[in-house]
């Protein structure tokens, strides 16, 4: 980090592409850093049909995307972790800056590959798998093994809807909606809060349960298959499918609050166990998901005029480089 940089650089100009629950959330979060600007909205829907919180903000087709590479100086990709970040980030990243919030942590090794070969052929810097897990709790986990290493980690999520799940709901044939909550196995947690370090499969510690609006037609038990058996996502896990209607949907279902928290226990001798715990409890999944992003857009900004091209990692940014604050400000402030 630049110990003397300038407390009042240009604006970071963000591109914001996919305008869903995390685009709106991601514009919603400039707003609050005076040090951010929007320089776009990229959308595959018909720009003139798409109304964005701020009426001043431009809105453009995807397929402009490159005639604006000037004007941009960090994307940030919205699309979802299953269909539209594995080609997305590739090959954007061969052009631009970006951060994205992919989130199938089996797969990231493999994205991350694919993203680093583009970045480092266009010498941009782009970073993956920001938000809160991964991203937030990966720290944590990191953090929590380096100071407690005879011990170990656990990561429990929810209760809470799932960005990247229910939109992988979505996308299973004869699926008109739906949404799926990850849901902690209270028992589970209780153990591992008394540090007694007990080993606990996947399934001891979440179950899941979808809410799924069917498709005329649509047959039931093969989109309840399809569902319970999708790798990477509930095949691991006790899963439970409920069809409701497209009002029931709406009415009690539309809010999108999650959380969750990483706990690590250890022991530092024979006689004194330590248990450290970091928790979030979030309102909005798709807002505090896309504040996080925000926050990351502005380190890869920094990164990429120090020269640090290639694919990273929240593992690979110093926590000053998230703040618009001046190194003078974060050590007086905070440390």
């Amino acid at each position: 980090m630049d110990q003397n940089r300038d407390a009042h650089p240009p604006a970071t100009r963000i591109g914001i592409v996919g305008y869903g629950n995390l685009g709106r959330g991601v514009e919603a979060a400039i707003a609050k850093n005076p040090d951010m600007a929007i320089a776009g909205i990229f959308t595959r829907r018909d720009p003139a049909q798409l109304q964005p919180l701020g009426a001043s903000v431009p809105v453009h087709g995807m397929d402009s995307l490159l005639r604006h590479k000037g004007a941009i100086d960090v994307l940030v990709l919205c699309g979802g972790s299953k269909d539209d970040l594995p080609w997305q980030s590739p090959e954007l990243a061969a052009h631009f800056n970006l951060v994205d919030s992919f989130d199938t942590h089996a797969r990231i090794p493999g994205h991350f590959a694919a993203v680093d070969a583009a970045a480092q052929a266009g010498q941009t810097t782009a970073l993956i798998s920001a938000g809160w897990d991964p991203g937030l709790f990966s720290i944590n986990r990191v953090v929590g093994e380096a100071l407690l290493p005879d011990g170990a980690t656990y990561t429990f999520w929810g209760k809470g809807l799932s960005q990247g799940h229910s939109d992988a709901v979505r996308r299973v044939p004869g699926v008109a909606g739906g949404v799926q909550y990850t849901i902690p196995v209270p028992e589970a947690v209780d153990k591992v809060r008394s540090g007694v370090r007990p080993e606990l499969s996947t399934r001891e510690k979440h179950r899941r349960e979808c809410f799924v609006v069917l498709q005329d037609g649509a047959d039931a038990d093969a989109v309840r298959r399809a569902i319970v058996g999708m790798p990477h996502y509930f095949d691991q896990y006790d899963t439970t499918v409920q069809f409701i209607s497209a009002e029931e949907l709406a009415r009690d279902h539309g809010a999108m609050p999650h959380g969750g928290f990483v706990i690590r226990s250890g022991n530092t001798s024979a006689s004194s166990k330590q248990v450290i715990e970091y928790r979030l409890q979030l309102d909005s999944n798709p807002e505090f998901t896309a504040s996080v992003l925000v926050a990351y857009a502005r380190a890869v900004h920094r990164m990429h005029a120090a020269g640090q091209f290639g694919c990273k990692t929240v593992l690979d940014v110093a926590p000053a480089l998230l703040s618009a604050k001046s190194a003078a400000e974060l050590r007086e402030q905070f440390l």
